[in-house]
């Protein structure tokens, strides 16, 4: 009876795995930007993720999209906040630490919760801004505090990928209407066109391996690029970013990842009790 069941194990497991893998994304885009910039990063690694999307898109669905005006509408402006997500958090890891940058993603789910009690009032906003402020508190102490690892400008740094993960969560909001009408990969691939087409006239305002050429792009850079493919994310960085960044991590980064893991747990418990 003491053992555990082996689904279990593996769903415990893989719920691990991809908090490593998603906090070593942080890392890795931390990694590519020595080589390009946060625009040419974006760019290509969002162009990779288009290709593999429209490729299983058209094995899952043959590639038939029926869409409506407002439909499309939807999935444009759907599509800046994958935009802004993917480019603010990338310049922003350009003026802060991944270990900082992984602290502040992992706030993610109450910066969500929090922005849906607000606009679409799923949930009362009471049940969520308890746990909002613990995070936010989190987020602030490692953002102002001004510690070794921070960055060369902490505060800008902070506030843009803070700005990519608001992004996201307006998109992960908005995108539950359309997804019960349209499929969710078409969702992913239209929205991941948009937001790549928006950004290729950026690449003449922020290059540096347009200018400095591709033989100028170390194997680690590009193995970085490649690799950039829950609430454990923000450990996972700081670990990772310790390991491989060999950014020194101290008692504050610690503190943040104890108020923003408090929060979501706050916000999770809150919610969940609203829908028993």
């Amino acid at each position: 009876m003491g053992m555990t069941h082996p689904s279990t194990t593996l769903a415990y497991g893989s719920v691990v795995l991809a908090a490593v893998l998603w906090g070593g994304s942080i890392v890795a885009q931390k990694m590519a930007l020595g080589s390009f910039s946060a625009v040419e990063a974006s760019v290509l690694r969002d162009t990779g993720g288009l290709a593999i999307l429209l490729a299983t898109w058209w094995w899952q669905e043959g590639g038939v999209i029926k869409l409506t005006k407002p439909d499309v509408r939807m999935l444009g402006l759907l599509g800046l906040g994958v935009l802004g997500n993917h480019l603010l958090i990338l310049m922003g890891l350009r003026y802060v630490s991944g270990a900082v940058g992984g602290v502040i993603i992992g706030s993610s789910p109450v910066v969500t919760a929090l922005l849906s009690a607000m606009l679409i009032r799923d949930v009362p906003l009471s049940a969520v801004w308890a746990g909002a402020l613990l995070s936010f508190a989190g987020v602030g102490l490692v953002s102002v505090a001004g510690f070794q690892a921070a960055g060369e400008q902490p505060l800008l740094g902070s506030t843009l990928v803070f700005l990519g993960v608001v992004s996201w969560a307006l998109y992960s909001i908005g995108s539950r209407t359309i997804m019960e009408r349209v499929s969710a990969l078409t969702v992913n691939w239209t929205t991941l066109l948009v937001a790549t087409v928006l950004q290729i006239p950026l690449l003449w305002t922020d290059r540096k391996m347009i200018d400095a050429g591709v033989a100028t792009v170390t194997t680690p850079d590009w193995l970085a690029l490649a690799s950039v493919l829950g609430n454990l994310t923000p450990v996972a960085a700081v670990g990772l970013s310790a390991l491989i960044l060999k950014e020194s991590v101290g008692l504050i980064e610690v503190i943040g990842i104890g108020l923003i893991l408090a929060g979501v747990w706050v916000v999770d418990r809150q919610t969940s009790r609203l829908t028993i």
